[in-house]
């Protein structure tokens, strides 16, 4: 692109400074921003050059083998000069196995496949934009290459303008589609944004925004495929399963031809990325919810088929958690037992992937899962503008994901009161409010600010439910302890006749917290997702409807627990808590297996959300060691009791 010439010794010399410049440096001067783009660069560029070096083991250009070398080492080194990470190891085992397949001149293939899988790695322990905000403009990629790169890179792109056939190295070709096949539109974007050392490329992040490189990217990553571009709109239309391997822009601007060709073939990869690279506006109107996991569903069963379990394992998570769960709260609004039912098989499914299980019994539950989900779809187009049923999603979701919280508080206040310690009730009150704020801060950086994952979610849920569950569980057997043999007397006499000490008071606090936000985020994004089906009005009838119902049933309970002599108070309260630990337990499992971090092995039992029951073996396990400790523990309590009785002095 630039119209500057180079000779080989200064490129030689560019090249030395470059490599030097990320090896010797220690770990805190290396910044993730800039160090972790041109490490990916130099990755991509490794895969789709080594070609040029290396061909059937033998070295058919010693100064591009010699680069390659250089360049595998120097990515070792900034990998190992990066503050590190839990990924740290692999990352550089993987470096390590590179640099042996270009020492023992393995194929370019081989060697491809590992830079790239090493490229990718790196994007997920050092997380960095890799996609533009909203669809390139190819006009303006257009304008901007005629008035930059011509002259280097001809008017087709063949690398044949006037300058370009006086440059050593000669700019790259385009239109070349072996080369472009291992190209994405991100690699382009940062050769663009930071050059390429050693050659005449150099880096336009000064002289152009964001915007203009990825439209450039974009429209020079289209030469290679115009003959193909002009069919891929008739494939993206009609082929599911060439729609499911590219749902967003950031699947797009780092999909390469060379990777989709696995499953979808060279020719029609060819043509899905020429016609999705001249018009990337098509991913923003493409596939989303139900018909984005059927898409993903059949991708992966194709997977499987062809003996790619980890990559099936893939897109069956990702038919769950980008598909279904985005429009889960109208579904679960509108039929929630079908929900329930494509959340079991959806989970089953991924366990069958991972395991041995014959192809053909994996291609029949695909099949009744894609069924299940062709009803789901029908589901939400039907009720889509149903002001009742946005009524009645809204006050269900709200009764029965703050029944929960509602009792956990309750419970607190209710103790706090019989023990008359109400200097320690604003630390409750406390907990809920800024669990309520809380929660409205989430609404705004899930409407927003940012797209919070189906996996955040459902990790999030899992997580706190599961702790909340670990600590009600002590609570619920220290209540007990106090219901038994008067022990409730003493302790009142010794612990409460002065102030709760400042340990116990955030410790009322950190509860009264997590147990009201892990209901208020999984229902501000159910509300978040009802919101945009312009029934507005009705949404917020049914959260007051079910705001009110909820006051009620607190009143009520505050009420009758100011009436119950304290021991039975102690005992209906250890009950209680025992009950929620049960039902919050078995609903973090549930959380966790949706997740993808549990397997699902289903299991002849009912499906009762309302008492965290699902058919699952994980869960009613969970639930069952739960209970073991529970009734060992109120056992343990009694025969404690009953030891400390002093029996009555005999009379002479």
């Amino acid at each position: 692109m630039p119209t500057i010439r180079i000779c080989a010794t200064l490129r030689n010399l560019a090249l030395c400074v470059f490599l030097c410049a990320g090896v010797g440096q220690p770990a805190l001067a290396q910044s993730v921003d800039s160090t972790v783009p041109q490490t990916w660069q130099m990755l991509d560029y490794l895969a789709a050059d080594y070609a040029g070096a290396v061909q059937h083991g033998a070295v058919i250009s010693a100064s591009e083998y010699a680069e390659m070398r250089e360049f595998a080492a120097t990515v070792r080194g900034r990998l190992e000069a990066l503050q590190p990470t839990p990924a740290t190891s692999a990352l550089l085992a993987q470096a390590d196995t590179l640099i042996a397949s270009i020492d023992a001149k393995a194929s370019p293939t081989q060697v491809a496949g590992q830079a790239h899988a090493l490229a990718d790695a790196l994007l997920r322990a050092y997380p960095i934009p890799t996609a533009p905000e909203h669809a390139p403009d190819l006009a303006r990629g257009a304008t901007l290459y005629q008035s930059q790169c011509v002259a280097c890179h001809g008017t087709t792109g063949k690398g044949d303008g006037s300058i370009g056939l006086t440059l050593a190295p000669r700019p790259v070709d385009f239109t070349d589609q072996t080369r472009a096949d291992q190209r994405s539109a991100l690699s382009l974007y940062e050769v663009i944004t930071q050059g390429v050392a050693g050659t005449p490329m150099a880096g336009y992040a000064k002289q152009l925004s964001a915007a203009d490189r990825w439209a450039l990217a974009y429209y020079v990553g289209s030469l290679a495929y115009q003959h193909e571009a002009p069919s891929g709109a008739a494939q993206w239309q009609q082929d599911t399963a060439a729609r499911a391997e590219i749902a967003s822009l950031k699947d797009l601007s780092a999909a390469r031809v060379n990777q989709l060709a696995a499953t979808l073939g060279t020719e029609p990869a060819r043509t899905l990325i020429g016609y999705l690279r001249a018009n990337p506006d098509a991913v923003q109107q493409g596939l989303s919810g139900f018909a984005l996991a059927r898409g993903r569903l059949a991708a992966s069963l194709t997977a499987y088929q062809a003996g790619d379990k980890k990559e099936a394992t893939r897109l069956a998570l990702s038919a769950y958690l980008d598909g279904v769960e985005p429009v889960e709260p109208q579904l679960n609004a509108r039929d929630g037992a079908l929900r329930a039912q494509l959340e079991t098989a959806m989970g089953a499914y991924r366990t069958a992937l991972s395991g041995r299980v014959p192809v053909a019994t994996v291609s029949t539950q695909a099949t009744d899962i894609d069924a299940l989900l062709a009803r789901a779809q029908q589901v939400i187009a039907e009720g889509s503008s149903d002001a009742t049923a946005t009524f009645l999603g809204a006050f269900t979701i709200l009764v029965r994901e703050g029944l929960e919280a509602l009792l956990v508080v309750v419970a607190l206040l209710a103790f706090l009161r019989k023990a008359e310690r109400h200097e320690a009730v604003r630390y409750v009150h406390a907990g809920w409010t800024l669990a309520l704020a809380a929660g409205g801060i989430t609404w705004a950086v899930a409407s927003y600010a940012i797209s919070i994952s189906g996996a955040g979610r459902e990790l999030t849920e899992g997580l706190s439910s599961l702790f909340a569950a670990a600590v009600l569980l002590s609570v619920g057997l220290w209540m007990h302890q106090k219901s038994i043999g008067g022990r409730w007397q003493i302790y009142l006499k010794e612990k409460m006749a002065a102030a709760l000490n400042q340990k116990s008071a955030w410790f009322l606090f950190g509860l009264a917290f997590i147990s009201v936000y892990r209901e208020v985020f999984e229902t501000i994004l159910f509300y978040a997702a009802l919101w945009n089906e312009g029934q507005e009005i009705w949404l917020l009838a049914g959260v007051a409807a079910g705001a009110v119902t909820l006051g009620l049933i607190a009143w009520v309970l505050l009420r009758t627990s100011r009436r119950l002599p304290i021991g039975t108070f102690f005992a209906a309260s250890s009950g209680l808590i025992a009950l929620l630990t049960i039902v919050l337990t078995g609903k973090g499992v549930s959380a966790l297996q949706e997740a993808g971090w549990i397997a699902v092995t289903t299991v002849p039992a009912p499906h009762i959300e309302l008492l965290g029951i699902y058919p699952t073996w994980q869960t009613v396990t969970a639930q069952l060691v739960i209970i073991v400790l529970l009734c060992g523990g109120y056992f343990f309590n009694m025969r404690r009791a009953r030891a400390l009785v002093v029996p009555p002095a005999s009379s002479t």
